[in-house]
């Protein structure tokens, strides 16, 4: 069974071995542990096993809540975890904790060639709006700027 928890400082070396088996440029453990130290920042792990001492972290995934917008940062599934749904779980942990802090738009950046994760951000309402050109490296890639919005005619979501 896997359960959605707040990250705490001991999981920052857990974080920053899953950013590194998941993107070519990857957080640290101390950057990590530096994020969750402010005020605006709010990470979740995905854990199998919770509270049990065989448990790990599987994944991981932020959100910043940037002067009122939600900013979904480091989404990152292990490698033997994915298509599993806990990306998913992740992100809904991550859209009702901002909903609650008040935060009704949402944003993040993807790989342009990403194409799971795309279409997993497409079924949590999310839209393209923008690019940022070769925004990534090893390889060069662009960047997709996706928004989920609500309350908005004409873009994002209908959460109605």
């Amino acid at each position: 069974m896997i359960t959605v928890r707040r990250m705490e400082a001991g999981d920052a070396k857990a974080a920053a071995r899953l950013e590194a088996e998941s993107f070519s440029a990857p957080w640290s453990e101390r950057a990590f542990a530096e994020t969750l130290q402010c005020g605006y920042a709010y990470y979740y792990v995905a854990e199998t096993e919770a509270g049990k001492p065989d448990g790990q972290v599987v994944g991981i995934c932020g959100l910043r809540n940037i002067a009122g917008e939600g900013e979904i940062t480091n989404v990152a599934v292990g490698k033997h975890f994915r298509r599993m749904g806990v990306a998913g779980m992740l992100l809904e942990k991550v859209l009702a904790a901002g909903e609650g802090l008040g935060i009704r738009d949402f944003t993040l950046e993807v790989r342009s060639g990403n194409e799971p994760a795309v279409s997993l951000y497409e079924k949590y309402g999310f839209r393209v709006e923008g690019v940022r050109r070769n925004f990534y490296e090893k390889p060069r890639e662009d960047a997709l700027i996706m928004w989920r919005r609500q309350g908005r005619s004409g873009c994002g979501a209908d959460t109605g």
